[in-house]
């Protein structure tokens, strides 16, 4: 396979939305859990992170498709996250809905991150009252998120806004990728400098760890190195050094560069990057392992879909940039494991998680926050620096 072929990269974008042609609930909303020929064994619950992300895959398909059915599935789910996970009296939105009433009204910033970038598409997508919406999600993330002394967001909050102790970069991180988005969707300044300000603060830190960012963080934004070690169930707060998040930081660096070219960007993403394959890929087997501590010991060896998508995604930008060879041969590396492993040549979409020695866990292919968002717009990212055929 030629995967630096723009060709290849749509028709796979294609393939991948397909599996999802029947998530469309009449009801409201979307169908987010999936087993792996594309059976919904849960139609009843609807995640905000899911609810968000189903707005960015249509929105960026209709952007790069121009199919009415992508656009009209946008609208559908935007007007499921206005009238079924927005609090109107409060501002905030609901982490998990059941059966269109909420269970979970806990307020999280990677969830209000995720609005943001979901109206960001709309917009871009040409539903025109999004704008004022990203405005508005901003100004409460301002409100109740954002730690002027750090300049940085917290991350939890309960349905009346009290924030609770827990401070983490994954956060930070999407706050950071809906900054650039609403950037290039608005063109107003101040969502540029928001993103600067969290970069910057952000991998900053990492410079303490030899380039490595860490997960977590106390009141004082010093690491916290104790929360959730050992633990392996929370997918939004995974202990150690997340080879994925390092990847992901190296793109979004090099997104911002595009904007606003700094030297340490670049110097930045290469480090964070160049470290994350040194540890991160699994010499014996293949792939990139989920984690590691901070001497770069191996954490966690499952691998997941996410951590490959971002990691050839962030290789194409870097080979980009640099025009050094040695990126793109990790993207075709990755590309190589990811085609072999992961992608399902049957059903289409990507497997989830595999074992350290690449075999499935289970056929529950996309559950509740997956739906594959991380892997078609890493395709997204990579056409962006490739030429025409």
């Amino acid at each position: 396979m030629n995967f630096r072929n723009r060709s290849f990269l749509i028709a796979h974008v294609q393939r991948t939305l397909d599996f999802y042609d029947q998530s469309v609930d009449p009801k409201g909303g979307f169908y987010q859990f999936y087993k792996d020929d594309g059976t919904v064994y849960d139609p009843h619950t609807r995640h905000l992170v899911s609810s968000t992300r189903f707005v960015y895959n249509y929105a960026m398909a209709y952007i790069h498709f121009r199919k009415d059915d992508y656009l009209e599935r946008t609208r559908h789910g935007v007007d499921y996250l206005r009238k079924f996970h927005r609090n109107p009296q409060t501002g905030g939105y609901a982490w998990v809905i059941y059966d269109g009433k909420v269970s979970d009204d806990t307020n999280h910033c990677y969830g209000l991150a995720f609005v943001i970038l979901a109206y960001a598409c709309a917009l871009r997508a040409g539903i025109e009252e999004a704008r004022e919406w990203i405005r508005e999600t901003y100004d409460v993330m301002e409100e109740h998120f954002w730690l002027k002394e750090y300049g940085v967001y917290g991350s939890e909050a309960f349905g009346d806004w009290k924030l609770t102790d827990y401070r983490g970069q994954n956060d930070n991180m999407h706050a950071c990728e809906a900054m650039l988005a609403a950037y290039e969707a608005t063109n107003e300044k101040f969502y540029l400098e928001r993103a600067k300000t969290l970069a910057e603060n952000i991998t900053a830190s990492s410079k303490e760890l030899q380039y490595q960012v860490f997960e977590h963080f106390n009141l004082d934004w010093s690491p916290n190195y104790e929360y959730n070690k050992g633990v392996r169930t929370n997918i939004f707060r995974p202990w150690g050094i997340q080879t994925g998040h390092q990847a992901e930081w190296a793109k979004l660096l090099i997104i911002l560069d595009r904007h606003d070219p700094q030297p340490w960007h670049v110097e930045r993403a290469t480090r964070l990057f160049d470290r994350a394959m040194k540890y991160g890929w699994d010499e014996v087997n293949g792939g990139l392992v989920y984690g590691y501590d901070v001497e770069g010991n191996l954490y966690d060896a499952d691998k997941y879909f996410w951590v490959q998508a971002e990691s050839f995604a962030a290789a194409a930008l870097l080979a980009d940039k640099l025009k050094d060879d040695k990126y793109w041969q990790w993207y075709d590396k990755i590309w190589e494991y990811s085609w072999k492993y992961f992608v399902d040549h049957k059903y289409g979409a990507w497997y989830r998680i595999l074992t350290p020695t690449n075999e499935k866990y289970s056929d529950e292919k996309s559950p509740a926050g997956k739906t594959d968002y991380h892997t078609m717009g890493a395709c997204y990212e990579v056409l962006n620096v490739i030429g025409e055929q």
